[in-house]
């Protein structure tokens, strides 16, 4: 009797956080002497996926977790990367410094400014050729206004899917729906962003979070 299909392989693309907000201002402050702040004034840096948890809060930090726990990536591809404003699709692992934050916060989010959807096409086909025509791809990002979804779509086709469950919901409303699918190991249910609804009515709130209690000692 043979098994249930082994599931597709399937890498996660994550939209980045803003270098332009009160979290922002207070990284770049030169006096501002909290830990994170500090990190990205070295050389050694301070991992992406840390740097935009802080400067997004909630919202990047239930991305981060969840394609973390869900990404079922072919040999030698990246499970996780995140877009950037100038460099395309960046490990979580990656180092930033002040500099490089900087050099992000100067290039704006638009499909058609070539400093954000040059470098972005380039290694988006590049994960493309890696990861083969099986590969899904799941983008944790907003499809309303393109910035992400037009440029993706050239390379990745009707393989670019996206959360259903996004449409109508904010993003905070995105961050701890995540957080709550990463608790129960329950993922999303994903639709192609090609022929998706890209705006829509707000779904109810969310029941407040569960968390897990510590064993009895």
């Amino acid at each position: 009797m043979r098994g249930a299909p082994a599931p597709p392989p399937r890498i996660f693309l994550l939209s980045p956080a803003s270098s332009h907000g009160e979290r922002a201002r207070l990284v770049f402050n030169p006096e501002a002497q909290f830990p994170l702040a500090q990190a990205l004034r070295t050389r050694q840096g301070a991992p992406l996926g840390e740097v935009f948890t802080f400067l997004s809060g909630l919202y990047f930090r239930g991305k981060l977790g969840y394609a973390r726990a869900f990404a079922r990536p072919p040999a030698g591809v990246p499970g996780v990367v995140v877009i950037t404003t100038s460099e395309g699709l960046v490990s979580p692992e990656s180092p930033v410094t002040l500099d490089r934050l900087r050099r992000w916060a100067a290039v704006p989010i638009d499909a058609a400014e070539a400093l954000y959807h040059r470098p972005l096409l380039r290694d988006a086909g590049l994960i493309d050729a890696a990861a083969g025509p099986e590969c899904e791809v799941v983008l944790l990002g907003s499809i309303a206004s393109g910035k992400y979804a037009d440029v993706l779509l050239k390379v990745f086709g009707p393989r670019l899917l996206f959360p259903s469950a996004f449409v109508g919901r904010g993003d905070m409303s995105r961050g701890g729906l995540m957080l709550r699918c990463t608790d129960t190991r329950r993922e999303l249910d994903y639709v192609p962003v090609a022929t998706s609804v890209r705006h829509g009515a707000r779904p109810p709130r969310l029941q407040p979070r569960r968390r897990a209690r510590p064993a009895a000692e």
